[in-house]
Order: structure tokens, then C-alpha cells, then sequence
């Protein structure tokens, strides 16, 4: 199926772009690398009437920088580029990793990070990474810029905290603690190569061999990405073992209702979710220290 027609426009300006926001409103959507909205087009389940394309703002928009205590990461950054990172697999590990789990080839060199953070797909990789590592998301309008923190971004199927009129132009990432051991652990849809459920979970050890701090995400089990915050707290303070760590992964989805589908049933999702903690726990500490 075709979509429907529109008119499309290519700035070469975040400025222009926030222009022509302001002047289309919710006719218009911002195209990244197309995964997401094109097919949604092609199916008749968007149906915008403008196209803003950001490919002349890769320019500005595709960079990873080290910046000391933080990585500044431009929203255009291609997964490939991530998943090939230096500077990510030094720094931020889980980030490259979770990034070579998307998808094919073709969809890593198209897609950007800040296209699938933006989207808030409830089966995306990169929420759950982005969750894990803390991040700041930076956001520009036509009052100039604000950020965000990640706990705050992500507000549920397709939802975050973007207000219209808004572009996601920056994830600024802390460096992860000396000692600090990461993973991202994923189930993959057969099909899609989307996330059933995928669990990133970052952890740093104390000299004593204690949890000194946790952090545990997951996606594809709810309507949006979500911090697993009864993990964590089951976690930190005490020795690290494979039975403490299937202790805590027992709460993976504490308080969440997990999503039901043709493929995966609510149970089957929350027993993923337990599994696949438990499996990125174990990672993470053995690749910490």
C-alpha cells in the first residue's frame, strides 16, 4: 500500500526544522532513519501531511564525544556507529552492545539513536540502555533547550516526555563507574528482531564485593521501557551471588502488567523478564571488577 501523499521538506537547520514544527504542528513528523514511520505510512496508520527530513542535519547531529565525566552522544548517531564505538566500548559498553542487537545491518546503518529513543517503541532496544546508563536527554524548541532525565522520558506505549514542537537533539551519558560491569541481554522476536524482552542492567562493585550500586532496566514487557527498581533494591548493599541475583530477578515486573500477544501471553513476558534480569545480572557482575 502507498501512502498518502505529503509534502516534504529537508532543513538544514535544527532551527529550520523547529520552523517548520511550529508552522505544521501535528501534521507534520520529523523522519530520522524512516524504520518506524515509513511502514506506519505505508499501512495507513500515520498519515502526516508533511515530511521534515533530518538527513542534512547529520552534519550537527552524529557525533560521540568524550566530554570527561560524561559522553555526549548527537540524537542522528547511527546504531552502527554506536555499536562500532571505541570511545562507547571503553565507557559505556552496554550502549555499543545493545545497539548491535538491533535489528539487520541495513537497519543499524539507517537507524539513529535518537529516531528509536524519540519513538518509545515498547519493544526497542536502546529505551532499556538509555534507562540502565542514567541518561540525560537534551530537547530543543523554539524557547531553546531543556533536558531530561531518562527516568522521566519514557511515558508508556509510543509516549515520553517531549512536548510538540520539540526535537530530540542530545544523550549526554555519565561514565560509568571505575569497576563497573554491563550487559544487555535480549529475546528476540523471530520475525521482527524486535525485543520480546530485553534487560540491561549495569552494576559496581564495592572492595568488599558488596553491590555498591545498581542499575536495572527492561523492555518489551510493558507499554514502555522501565527501570526494574525492586531488582536494584534487592541487590545493593549485600554480597553478589547467582543465588542473590535469582532472588532479585524474581521482581523484574513488580508492579508492571506485562504485555499479552499473539507470541508472547503476560506470563510468558513476566517469566522472560525474570530470566532474562537474572542472565544480564550475571554478566554484568562477572564483567565488572
Amino acid at each position: 500500500m502507498y501512502p498518502e501523499a505529503f509534502s516534504y521538506h529537508a532543513p538544514s537547520t535544527v532551527e529550520e526544522a523547529l520552523a517548520l514544527l511550529e508552522r505544521h504542528g501535528d501534521d507534520a513528523k520529523l523522519l530520522a532513519g524512516g524504520h518506524s514511520l515509513l511502514p506506519a505510512m505505508k499501512l495507513r496508520l500515520s498519515g502526516p501531511t508533511h515530511i521534515i527530513d533530518m538527513k542534512h542535519l547529520r552534519g550537527s547531529l552524529d557525533y560521540i564525544r568524550d566530554e570527561g565525566d560524561d559522553v555526549a552522544i548527537g540524537a542522528l548517531t547511527t546504531h552502527r556507529s554506536l555499536e562500532r564505538s571505541e570511545l562507547l566500548r571503553g565507557k559505556l559498553p552496554v550502549l555499543a552492545e545493545t545497539a548491535g542487537c538491533i535489528g539487520d545491518m541495513q537497519v543499524r546503518n539507517l537507524g539513529t539513536l535518537g529516531g528509536s529513543v524519540a519513538h518509545a517503541d515498547p519493544a526497542g532496544d536502546l529505551p532499556a540502555a538509555v534507562l540502565a546508563l542514567d541518561a540525560v536527554l537534551v530537547a530543543q524548541g523554539s524557547g531553546g533547550t531543556r533536558t531530561i532525565a531518562a527516568g522521566e522520558f519514557f511515558h508508556g506505549f509510543f509516549e515520553t516526555a517531549l512536548e510538540a514542537g520539540e526535537i530530540l537533539i542530545e544523550l549526554r551519558i555519565p561514565t560509568l563507574a571505575a569497576g563497573s560491569g554491563s550487559s544487555y541481554q535480549k529475546f528476540f522476536h523471530p520475525a521482527s528482531g524486535y525485543a520480546v524482552c530485553g534487560a540491561a542492567a549495569v552494576i559496581t562493585p564495592d572492595a568488599s564485593g558488596n553491590v555498591a550500586s545498581c542499575r536495572v532496566a527492561l523492555t518489551g514487557v510493558s507499554e514502555g521501557a522501565y527501570r526494574a527498581t525492586a531488582v536494584e533494591e534487592a541487590l545493593v548493599g549485600k554480597p553478589f551471588s547467582e543465588e542473590l541475583a535469582a532472588a532479585a530477578a524474581e521482581h523484574a515486573a513488580d508492579g508492571i502488567e506485562p504485555l499479552e500477544d499473539y507470541f508472547a501471553d503476560a506470563t510468558y513476558r513476566g517469566h522472560l523478564a525474570k530470566t532474562f534480569v537474572k542472565r544480564a545480572l550475571l554478566t554484568a557482575w562477572e564483567r565488572s571488577g
